[in-house]
This record gives structure tokens, C-alpha cells and sequence, in this order.
């Protein structure tokens, strides 16, 4: 009887024992992926004074309105808003640059992305891709591609008072 009482004893042990295993395996929070999340809007830039074929010192305002953001959870648009002065001309506005975008989403929080940018002509349009890191707010410490589109319609304007503006269309991806 004792001998049956041991293995009894044993058994209902070693149960508890694989029970215990199996539920310390299953117990611990798994880690969600990252959801990617996609932003489509305009930018707006504006030049003053306009830019023309000789290099000059102007100031350049953009406007970006991201209308539509996907996979964000509460954040579902967003805006930003830039002005600073560069010397440049017509021929050098494809340059490669460095800067820090602040984002202000419709939740009243911002993001702040760090990263470079480069451009490229391609028929008619300017094709600009920032990427870099974001450093604080939400979505911090994923990376953060933007692309932008602005159509370069007046580039006649660059022989005589100077391109001043445009608007195109701009994506948001975080990663």
C-alpha cells in the first residue's frame, strides 16, 4: 500500500511538475509585431525669394497634411510645418540634405524623425525620399521613410522671376 501511495504521490508530482512547465511556457506575454503604418497626403513648399537659375540665398516654407494614416491605432493624420534658408539655384535644389521633422498627429502628440534626404529629377517632377529614425513620441525608435512627389511645372520661370512654389503628393511609412 505504501508502495502504491509513493507512485500515486510520484505521479500526481511529476503531473503537476509538466502542468507547471507547460503553464510557466504558455504564460509569458508574446511580443506583438510591429504593425506597419502608412500615411498619404500633399506637401506644399513655396519659395521667396524664387528660385532661378543663379544661386541665391531664399527662404523655403513647406506644409505637409498627411490625410489618411493606416495602422496607427489612434493616429489617423498628421501635419507638419518647416521654414529655412538655403543658397541655391535651379540647377543644385536636388543636393542631399540632413534634417529633423516634427510630425504633430491628430492626437496632439508629435513624433520627431532624425534622418537625411536625397532628390532626383525624374520627367517634370522632383522625387524627394527622407528616411530616418524616429526619436521621440510615438512610434519611437522605428524607422520612418517619407516619400515626396512635387511636379516642377515652371521651370521656364528659373530664366525669369523664379519658381516659387508647388504642391505634390507625400507618403508616411513607418517600419
Amino acid at each position: 500500500m505504501t508502495d502504491r501511495r509513493s507512485r500515486a504521490s510520484a505521479l500526481a508530482l511529476a503531473t503537476v511538475a509538466a502542468l507547471g512547465v507547460v503553464a510557466t511556457a504558455v504564460s509569458p506575454v508574446q511580443a506583438q509585431p510591429l504593425v506597419l503604418v502608412q500615411c498619404q497626403g500633399t506637401e506644399t513648399v513655396a519659395y521667396n525669394p524664387g528660385v532661378i537659375f543663379q544661386p541665391r540665398e531664399f527662404e523655403i516654407t513647406t506644409a505637409g497634411r498627411f490625410t489618411s494614416c493606416l495602422g496607427g491605432g489612434e493616429v489617423t493624420s498628421g501635419s507638419y510645418d518647416e521654414r529655412f534658408t538655403i543658397v541655391a539655384g535651379c540647377n543644385d535644389l536636388l543636393d542631399n540634405f540632413e534634417s529633423t521633422r516634427t510630425i504633430t498627429w491628430n492626437t496632439a502628440q508629435a513624433s520627431v524623425i532624425e534622418g537625411t534626404g536625397s532628390s532626383t529629377a525624374v520627367a517634370g517632377q522632383v522625387i524627394t525620399t527622407f528616411t530616418g529614425t524616429i526619436t521621440s513620441g510615438p512610434f519611437t525608435g522605428r524607422s520612418a521613410v517619407q516619400t515626396i512627389t512635387l511636379p516642377q511645372l515652371g521651370l521656364l520661370k528659373c530664366l525669369t522671376t523664379g519658381l516659387t512654389g508647388t504642391t505634390g503628393i507625400t507618403t508616411l511609412t513607418i517600419i
